[in-house]
């Protein structure tokens, strides 16, 4: 009960600081802000993407992909 409490209080919090900080922001420079980027809780909507090849070295290969050279 006190974690769902303490979700409860972020995700009032975040509303509060999106609406901070979309007043005092740039519209020309910035996007506007969303709640999510303020809560701590928040999941991530972005999904990681990468390619076959990274995949190969990874689970055929059995070594960490060379990122230096992508």
């Amino acid at each position: 009960m006190a974690e769902g409490r303490v979700r409860d209080e972020w995700r009032r919090t975040s509303v509060l600081l999106a609406l901070i900080a979309n007043t005092n922001r740039d519209p020309k420079k910035t996007r506007a802000f969303r709640p999510a980027d303020f809560d701590p809780f928040a999941k991530s909507a972005v999904p990681v993407k990468v390619g076959i090849e990274v995949l190969k070295d990874v689970f055929i290969d059995g070594r960490m992909p060379d990122v230096t050279r992508r």
